[in-house]
C-alpha cells in the first residue's frame, strides 16, 4: 500500500506502540483486499462487547498509548446498577464490564453505549467516509443516508478510530455500491414487522449480493433499522437500495449504474410468512417480554405505553434502549407507565450480555429475529411476534 508520511510514522511507532498496531491491523486488512492506499474517515462507531477478545485489544491498544483521533460512539455493554434490581451479578462479569469501560475511556471513546448511533449522536452525511462497525448500523448508514463504510469489526474501526484512516476498498468505492440483484417485493409490507422478515429472508434468496428493492413505499425509520438488522443477521448484507426511497436509487437504472442485474427475484406475503414460522418458537405460556435488538426508538417506547397504561402485565417486559430515549421516555410519563404495568426500561444494555442469565432457559416473546438469534446461545427460546401482538401477549402471559 502507498501510505503517506503520516501513516508510514504512525505504523513505524512514532505515536506509540498502541498508534503502531493499530496502522498495522489496517495496512494488512488492506494488502488483503488489495487498497491501493489509505483514506481519511471522519466518523467512526465500535461495536464494544465485554468479550474477552475485544477488551485484550481495546486495553493492548490503550496500554500502548493509543488515543482516538475520531472518536468513536461505542455498542451497548451492561448496566449492572439497573440489573441489580432483576439478578445477583457475578464478580467475574462485573468485573470485566469495568475494564472495558476503564480501557475505552482511556482510548477515548464517546461511552454512548447505544445499538443505534446513526438515530442519535452520530449521524453521517451522504458520501462522507466513515468506519462503522454493528450489525445494524452498517446497512442503515451506507443505505438509507448514502454514508460509506465497509462493514468493519469492532477492531478494525476500533483501529480506524485511533489512526483517522481506513483502506480505501469495498463499498468506500462507487463501483462497488451498484445494486447486484433485483427483488420485487410482492407482499403487501403491513408493519414495521414485516421489515423484519423481509430482511431475514432476502439473503436467502440473493446470497450476499447487494439487493435493490422494488414495491416498497414510505417505510418508517424502524422499518429500515429492522430491514438492515436483519439483511446483516440472516446474511452478510452492509448495503440494499429501495427505489425512489434511498438516496443511491432514484430510479433501477441508478441503482445498478446502468449495469444488468446479475438475476431477478420476487418475494410474496407467504415467503413471509413462511419465515417467521421457521424462526419462531410456538406459542403457548411465555415466561417474559423483551425488546430493543436494536435499541427501541421513542415511537416504539410510545406504542408499548399506550397499551400498556392502566393494565398489569402477566410477564415481565423489558425494553432496552439509548440513554437519550430513557431519558425523554421519562420527561414523557412513558417509563412511570411502563414501570407501574410491571415493565422496564433500560439503557445502554443488550440481552447479549451476562446480566440477563436470570432469563436463560426460560421462553419469552419479541418482535426481533436478531435478538432471537443471539440469545439462543444462551439458553432463551423466543416466540417472534409483530410489536402489538407480543405486547398483548405480555399482558395475557402467552400466545
Amino acid at each position: 500500500m502507498k501510505l503517506t508520511k503520516e501513516e508510514k510514522a504512525m505504523l513505524a511507532g512514532a505515536y506509540g506502540e498502541g498508534t503502531s498496531l493499530a496502522m498495522k491491523v489496517l495496512v494488512a486488512i488492506g494488502e488483503a483486499y488489495d487498497a491501493p492506499y489509505m483514506v481519511p474517515v471522519t466518523r467512526t462507531h465500535v461495536a464494544l462487547s465485554n468479550q474477552e477478545a475485544d477488551l485484550w485489544f481495546a486495553e493492548r491498544l490503550a496500554k500502548g498509548g493509543a488515543v482516538c483521533r475520531v472518536r468513536p460512539t461505542v455498542n451497548p455493554s451492561f448496566n449492572w446498577r439497573a440489573c441489580e434490581e432483576f439478578t445477583k451479578l457475578e464478580a467475574e462479569d462485573l468485573a470485566i464490564v469495568k475494564r472495558t469501560h476503564a480501557a475505552y475511556t482511556k482510548l477515548g471513546a464517546i461511552m454512548t453505549y447505544d445499538c443505534t448511533p446513526y438515530l442519535e449522536r452520530n449521524v453521517p452525511r451522504f458520501g462522507e467516509t466513515i468506519a462503522f462497525s454493528e450489525s445494524s448500523a452498517t446497512p442503515f448508514v451506507n443505505s438509507v443516508y448514502g454514508a460509506r463504510s465497509n462493514r468493519e469489526s469492532a477492531q478494525s474501526a476500533l483501529c480506524s478510530a485511533v489512526t483517522g484512516v481506513t483502506p480505501y476498498y469495498g463499498f468506500l468505492l462507487d463501483e462497488n455500491r451498484a445494486g447486484e440483484v433485483l427483488v420485487h417485493v410482492e407482499a403487501d409490507l403491513q408493519d414495521d414487522f414485516d421489515y423484519q422478515m423481509l430482511g431475514y429472508l432476502t439473503p436467502r434468496k440473493t446470497g450476499f449480493a447487494v439487493p435493490v428493492f422494488e414495491g416498497i413505499t414510505e417505510p418508517s425509520k424502524e422499518a429500515l433499522m429492522n430491514l438492515g438488522a436483519e439483511l446483516n443477521t440472516g446474511g452478510n448484507v452492509a448495503l440494499y437500495h429501495i427505489v425512489g426511497f434511498t438516496p443511491e436509487a432514484p430510479t433501477r437504472e441508478a441503482a445498478f449504474q446502468g449495469r444488468k442485474p446479475q438475476k431477478e427475484v420476487t418475494i410474496t406475503r407467504p415467503e413471509l410468512d413462511a419465515m417467521r414460522e421457521e424462526l419462531s418458537a410456538s406459542g403457548g405460556k411465555i415466561d417474559f417480554a423483551l425488546y430493543g435488538c436494536p435499541h427501541f426508538t421513542i415511537d416504539q417506547v410510545t406504542t408499548v405505553a399506550e397499551m400498556v397504561k392502566g393494565k398489569t402485565l402477566a410477564v415481565p417486559l423489558f425494553i432496552m434502549t439509548s440513554s437519550l430515549t430513557k431519558n425523554l421516555a421519562q420527561k414523557m410519563g412513558y417509563e412511570e407507565i411502563i414501570r407501574q404495568a410491571g415493565g422496564y426500561i433500560i439503557d445502554d444494555t443488550c440481552m447479549d450480555q451476562p446480566c440477563w442469565k436470570f432469563l436463560y432457559g426460560k421462553k419469552g416473546i419479541t418482535d426481533s429475529p436478531k435478538c432471537a438469534y443471539y440469545t439462543k446461545r444462551r439458553q432463551m427460546e423466543f416466540v417472534i411476534a409483530p410489536l402489538k401482538d407480543s405486547v398483548t401477549a405480555a399482558l395475557e402471559g402467552r400466545y
